[in-house]
């Protein structure tokens, strides 16, 4: 009995705190997506692209690397502190100065990616319906760099 009311109490205040609320889920969507930066690495790989660019391929692959390193850890400690105090005001992006400035959606800074990668929808039967050729295209291991495989683009 006492599990069930605890289980059940726990329940009803997650759902209460986070039940109707838009911010709610646009502060825990924004931490779920800076903590997946874990992952995606786009904060390492835009800053070996932009050292390199800017001060050359030595610097790329020695402070670019620990710069980025330091930048994607930051990136997911801010995603999982937002994932946290999701329920809590304010709601506005924490650090929001501090991280890159991505390709923005409407509700604050989004991921990073490096200037020469531009990512688009995957080539999957949910965004472009391809029943009528048999077959459809897609990328093979999108977050590996090069690794790029599509059929038939056309977004």
């Amino acid at each position: 009995m006492r599990k069930t009311t605890l289980i059940l109490s726990t329940v009803l205040i997650v759902g209460f705190l986070g039940a109707g609320c838009a911010n709610t889920e646009r502060k825990f969507g924004r931490g779920l997506n800076n903590s997946l930066d874990l992952v995606r690495l786009g904060e390492l790989r835009r800053s070996m692209e932009q050292s390199a660019l800017f001060d050359g391929p030595d610097v790329g692959y020695t402070y670019g690397v620990a710069h980025g390193i330091n930048r994607t850890l930051a990136r997911a400690g801010i995603g999982v502190y937002e994932m946290v105090t999701a329920p809590f005001p304010p709601y506005d992006p924490a650090f929001a100065d501090y991280l890159a400035k991505g390709a923005p959606p409407l509700w604050g800074p989004g991921p990073v990616y490096p200037d020469a990668f531009t990512p688009g929808l995957m080539e999957d039967s949910l965004w472009a319906t391809d029943a009528n050729l048999g077959f459809g295209g897609g990328d093979v291991a999108p977050m590996i760099p090069g690794s790029r495989f599509r059929i038939f683009d056309n977004h």
